[in-house]
Order: structure tokens, then C-alpha cells, then sequence
């Protein structure tokens, strides 16, 4: 690995100017390829295909082209009007079908004329409600902007299709405050831990590059999510940063023992290749383990961030090296003091107290597992949302005025008699928390013939193979009480076809809750089990990987427990990627330190000496990276509107700093604990255990 290292070193120190320019030319697709690459703003469509609820959705979009669908409220119009703004609403690109209660009795007829229990659901005082179906939840995004466009306060849009606008605005203005914010913190405490002005500029850069590389390649996918998109680049940064540092390191100290420039950048190229590719396998596992999700929004989290620090190795060993050469006297005209604290203190309180860290860390376990385990999450997104967005204001209203809350759809077979349809209704509408069941049957034995109706309002109802039955439930999306009362509708609606199925944004977050509590449990323990195995190649051992695994997962247990004891509520997605992420970004800084101290071990040193050796060698590097993530996602989380963002950079953040102490403090009193367990289950310390025996 080192000789293949000093090739790619000799090649950049030979075309190091050819190496600049072909880096900065690939800036050009890159930037293309970002701006071009779609982004996923709806949650919902990571669920598994083959679920039932997707088929339904499925069903929705081919069938009636029903893809996603938009409630209206309308506000101070007559009826002519609302068909007029029917009309208008029907010639933007991608609406498909607009209906209100005046397409049952036209314009010649009141609508009070109505009967009572349709008019109730319909029109509350002066306001009326419209529903707006589109081909697909794609172009329902933009077909509501226009529709925003084209009215004014007295309509307003609600709906899931809204809500995922109103976070795709904001998410698209944020983005570039969350990399701005992220640079400046990350630029800071590089200036303070590095010698030269130059060398955090030069630093960034490289790293902004690979940023740009890795953020055009999503082209390929096809498409990304937006929270991949938003925290990606961030992510990126903070994991990344210590690969150029260490290169940097490597580079200064061979300056000092070879002849030339170019000679000691071939020397640092090859050692950094050796122990960047090391440390970054299990960063890249960490990532992939999220691919083994149900949810497939793992595989986009997950392949964008190993391809990521794939990138980003790539660059430390071609780019920077060819950075720092071109621009070496500069470098060396801008040295300056390093302002970071050597911490000696911490090595000898360490030391001297490991037996005590070790009792407080057994004493943590249990109240760190326990508060892990029992954090409160939540699964409607969209209730994160700041509430004074167009799309939380209609909400609002369309609950208070018509007590919409949780629309649902009901797919039945075409040919169920009406009898049979009427008597399953009147189930439904028996049980608690039901406030509307609307269906073809339903509009006829209210006084409201087929002839009466349009065909477009029939079209709503039925298609060649299905009939639809619209709910309204009084309970929110993702809460217990819905999710029991969408099982008692199953249990109804199956009873009369057991082909039937749900649909709509209450049943598919009922199946997410479910599929994201298997996902918690599978993520973890894959991403373990990887780390795991990788570790025990690259140490060469069996008992460390257990160790350093068991000690970065009791800072991934406080980390989340904080929350628990807190009383702080997460989004689910946090609560199932954060610990394999904190996992593979941080078990790095475990490595290190226990490599610095098996190579003392193996020179024959007492473990006493080899890690106060590996303390100081090792602590300054560990702080560099571990602030420097911190920096990356602190400012996130303290300045993004979307909740869902804020606490997942919160939890990294945090989570950072809590791995940091873990490593420093506890990692320590591990390794000099159970230090000849370790020896008698490592490959090549035969020797040092004959020598310890030789010793008493």
C-alpha cells in the first residue's frame, strides 16, 4: 500500500501544475451535474414498493391519476367564481381534476341545496373546500406554486404536497448558510491548530473540490433526498478534514529528514495512503450500513457519504499534495504560532486516575442505555415545520374550519354492490375518531344520483378495476390513535374484500413508524458487525475491535440519552442513522490512539510509557478532527429552520464531542486494564509477552 502510495506521489510531484488545472477543470461538469441533479422532497416515496400502502399510491397515480392530491380552502367567493377558478386551476401543467361541492349542482342550483350531511363537510360559513388531484407528487410541487401564484389570501393550499413546497423552499434557500456557516467554524479552528495562514485556505479548498465532485456524481443516481442534499456537504467536511491534516503533518516532518520538497511529498503521499485507507474503510462501512434499510432513504444517505469520503481520500492524495507543492513558499512566509492547547494536563490526570474513569464509565451504562432506548420520537414531518409557512396556515384552517386532519383513501374492488359498500361505511363511520366516509354508495342514498354528478367527479370515485372511498380522520398522521384506528379500518375493509387496500398519507406513516423501529435495530447492529470485522483486519486482533466498538457505542448510548433525560423529541430519522454515523465518523479517533499504543507496546515499552506516548502523540490530532466536526455541524443545527436537519447536526455534534472524551478518558483505561488480554489476542506481540514475563 505505502509503494503504490509514493507512486501516485511521484506522479503528482512530476504534473503537479497538470494536476491543479485538470482538478479545477473537473469543477465545470461537477457544478453541472449538481445542478442538475433532481431532488426528492417527499419522505414517503423510501418506503418499500411491495408494502401495501405503496401499491395503493401506486394504484392512485396509474388508475385515477391521483399521484398526490392538494385541499383547498376557499374563502369569500360565489359559486360561479369557484368554478372559474376551477378552470384556471385545470390549465396548469400537471393538475389533473379540481373539484368542489358546486360540481354536484352546478351554478343554476344553490349549494345550500345540498343535503345537510354533505353540506357540513363542505362548506363552513364563507368558506368552501376544493380538492385539487395531480398526475404525480413531482409535478404537484410546481403545479402549486403556480397555483399560489395565480391566487390570493382568500385561497389557501394544504395538503402533504404543500407542506413538501414550503421545506423544499426552505431547505433550497438554507443550503448555501449551512456550507458558509460550516467553512467559517471548521476555518477558525483550523487557524488555531495549524501553523501557516495559508495552510487552512489550501486545506478547504481541497476538500470544498471533493465536496463539488461528490455532490455532481449524485447526477447518476438519479435523483436525491433533500435532507442527503442538506447535510451532505456538511458531513463531508467534518469527516474529511483530518485526511488533509494528516497529510500535511506527514509532509512537514519529512521536510525534515529528506532532501528535497519532492522527495519528502512522495514519503508523506505513501504514509498517509497507508493510514488514511485504514480509518476511512470503516467511516465508508459506517455509511453503507445505512444501504440495509427498509427505508431506502438509507441507501441515499448512505451511498452519497461513502462516496464522499471515497472522494475525499482520493483528493488528500492527489490534489492537496499538489496544492501544498505550488504553493510552498508561500506556506513557509506564512507561519505562525499554533494556538491550541497541548492538554498535558489530560494525559496525566488519565494516567493517574484510569481506575476511577473506568468504575464512572461501568456506572454510566445502564442510565446511558436505558435513556437511548427510550427516547420519544416523531414521524409527522411536516408538524416541524415553522408555522407561519402558507402550507401550515391552511392546515391550520382546513382543521379548525372542516376538522381535516388525516385523509385517507380506501381502495375496494369496482364491483362490490352498494349494499355491501353502504353496510361496510357504516362500520367505518361507527368508530372513534372517524369524521367523514365519503363513496359513490354514500352520495347516492343522500339524495345525489349518478346522472346529477359530472363525469369528472365520477372519475374521482371509480376506475376500470377500483372504486375509492375517501376518510377523514379527527386523529394526527403518526399518532398511536391513528395507527389503531387505520388497523380497525384494514380489519373492516378486508372483510369484504380481502383485496382492498389503504392508501393516503396516514397509512404510509403508519407503515414508516413500523419499518423505521425494524431499521433502528438493523442499521445498528449491521454497522457494528462491519465496523467490527474491518477492525479486526486492520488491528490485527480480536479483543480491540470489541473494546473500541463497546466505547464508542456507550458515547452513541449518552449522546442519544441526553435527549431522554432532556425531554427533548427527535424526528425518527435521527434516531436510527445518527448512531451508525457517530459510529463510523468517530471510530477513527479510537484507532489511532490504540495504534500509537501498540507500537510502544511492540518497541518493548512499559504500558505506562506507551500510552503516555500515545496520549501525546495522538491528542492534538484527535482534537483538530473532532472540533473540526463539531464546527461543521454545530452551526447547522443552531440556525436551520427544518427541524429535521437542526437535530440531526445537534445530535452529531454533540455526539462528537462526547466520542472525543470517550476516546481520551476511557479508551485509555481500557487498553491499560485488560492490556495482556489484549497482548494474548493480537497477531505480534509473542515477544513483549515473553519479555513481560522476563520482567517479573
Amino acid at each position: 500500500m505505502k509503494e503504490f502510495g509514493k507512486r501516485i506521489g511521484s506522479f503528482v510531484v512530476k504534473y503537479r501544475i497538470g494536476v491543479v488545472i485538470l482538478s479545477l477543470l473537473l469543477l465545470i461538469p461537477s457544478l453541472f451535474g449538481y445542478l442538475e441533479t433532481r431532488v426528492n422532497y417527499d419522505i414517503l416515496v423510501y418506503l418499500p414498493e411491495d408494502i401495501e400502502t405503496m401499491r395503493g399510491q401506486k394504484i392512485l397515480e396509474d388508475d385515477f391519476e391521483m399521484g398526490s392530491f392538494a385541499i383547498c380552502c376557499v374563502d369569500n367567493m360565489q359559486p360561479k367564481d369557484i368554478l372559474k377558478l376551477e378552470e384556471t386551476f385545470k390549465n396548469i401543467e400537471g393538475v389533473n381534476k379540481v373539484i368542489s361541492a358546486n360540481d354536484l349542482i352546478g351554478t343554476t342550483i344553490p349549494i345550500e341545496m345540498l343535503p345537510d350531511e354533505i353540506l357540513d363537510n363542505f362548506k363552513k360559513d364563507e368558506s368552501q373546500l376544493m380538492l385539487v388531484t395531480f398526475s404525480d407528487s413531482t409535478i404537484a410541487i410546481e403545479a402549486i406554486k403556480e397555483m399560489r401564484d395565480l391566487t390570493d389570501i382568500d385561497v389557501k393550499i394544504g395538503g402533504m404536497s404543500a407542506s413538501t413546497l414550503d421545506t423544499s423552499v426552505i431547505a433550497d434557500s438554507e443550503i448555501m448558510i449551512y456550507v458558509i456557516v460550516a467553512v467559517a467554524l471548521v476555518l477558525l479552528i483550523l487557524m488555531l491548530s495549524l501553523d501557516s495562514y495559508i495552510i487552512p485556505i489550501l486545506l478547504l479548498g481541497n476538500i470544498g473540490i471533493a465536496i463539488l465532485y461528490n455532490m455532481g456524481t449524485n447526477y447518476f443516481l438519479g435523483e436525491i433526498s433533500y435532507i442527503t442534499k442538506a447535510i451532505a456537504a456538511v458531513l463531508q467536511l467534518g469527516v474529511t478534514t483530518d485526511f488533509s491534516i494528516f497529510l500535511y503533518h506527514k509532509y512537514k516532518r519529512a521536510k525534515e529528514e529528506k532532501e528535497t520538497k519532492e522527495l519528502a511529498m512522495i514519503e508523506a503521499v505513501g504514509d498517509t495512503l497507508v493510514s488514511v485507507a485504514g480509518s476511512s474503510l470503516t467511516t465508508v462501512a459506517g455509511f453503507l450500513a445505512l444501504c440495509t434499510m427498509q427505508l431506502t432513504l438509507g441507501n441515499d444517505i448512505g451511498i452519497v457519504m461513502a462516496k464522499g469520503v471515497v472522494l475525499g481520500v482520493i483528493t488528500t492524495i492527489t490534489v492537496f499534495p499538489a496544492f501544498l507543492l505550488v504553493c510552498d513558499k508561500w506556506i513557509e512566509k506564512t507561519y505562525h504560532k499554533v494556538w491550541l492547547p497541548v492538554f498535558k494536563s489530560v494525559k496525566g490526570f488519565v494516567l493517574k486516575y484510569y481506575k476511577v474513569i473506568l468504575v464512572i464509565a461501568i456506572l454510566i451504562v445502564y442510565p446511558a442505555y436505558y435513556g437511548n432506548n427510550h427516547i420519544k420520537q416523531y414521524y409527522n414531518l411536516t408538524k416541524d415545520l415553522p408555522q407561519d409557512l402558507e402550507s401550515c396556515i391552511a392546515n391550520s384552517q382546513l382543521k379548525d374550519k372542516f376538522n381535516i386532519v388525516s385523509p385517507e383513501v380506501i381502495l375496494i374492488d369496482k364491483n362490490m354492490k352498494n349494499n355491501k359498500m353502504n353496510e361496510m361505511v357504516d362500520k367505518i363511520q361507527s368508530l372513534k375518531g372517524v369524521d367523514l366516509v365519503l363513496s359513490p354508495s354514500e352520495l347516492s342514498s343522500l339524495g345525489i344520483p349518478d346522472e346529477m354528478m359530472s363525469d369528472e367527479l365520477k372519475s374521482i370515485f371509480e376506475s376500470s378495476q377500483y372504486k375509492i372511498i375517501f376518510i377523514n380522520s379527527l386523529y394526527e398522521v403518526a399518532s398511536e390513535e391513528l395507527n389503531h384506528q387505520i388497523e380497525e379500518v384494514n380489519k373492516i375493509v378486508k372483510s369484504y374484500d380481502k383485496d382492498a387496500l389503504l392508501a393516503g398519507e396516514g397509512p404510509c406513516m403508519k407503515d414508516l413508524v413500523h419499518i423505521a423501529d425494524l431499521d433502528f435495530q438493523s442499521v445498528n447492529t449491521m454497522s457494528i458487525v462491519v465496523i467490527f470485522i474491518i477492525m479486526t483486519f486492520v488491528l490485527k486482533s480480536i479483543s480491540l475491535p470489541i473494546l473500541l466498538v463497546a466505547a464508542i457505542e456507550l458515547a452513541v448510548f449518552i449522546n442519544m440519552a441526553i435527549g431522554y433525560y432532556t425531554g427533548d423529541v427527535v424526528p425518527f430519522v435521527a434516531s436510527i442513522v445518527i448512531g451508525t454515523i457517530q459510529l463510523g465518523a468517530t471510530i477513527d479517533y479510537a484507532i489511532l490512539l490504540t495504534t500509537k499504543y501498540l507500537e510502544q507496546r511492540k518497541y518493548g515499552e512499559t504500558k505506562q510509557d506507551a500510552m503516555a506516548f500515545a496520549i501525546d502523540q495522538s491528542m492534538s490530532s484527535i482534537v483538530v478532527s473532532a472540533f473540526s466536526l463539531f464546527a461543521a455541524t454545530f452551526g447547522v443545527g443552531m440556525i436551520s429552520k427544518l427541524n429535521m436537519i437542526a437535530s440531526l447536526c445537534t445530535l452529531l455534534s454533540r455526539g462528537t464531542l462526547i466520542s472525543m472524551i470517550i476516546v481520551v478518558c476511557v479508551i485509555p483505561t481500557l487498553l491499560l486494564t485488560f492490556d495482556s488480554f489484549i497482548l494474548k489476542t493480537s497477531i505480534g506481540f509473542k515477544q513483549v509477552r515473553i519479555q513481560e514475563k522476563e520482567r517479573i
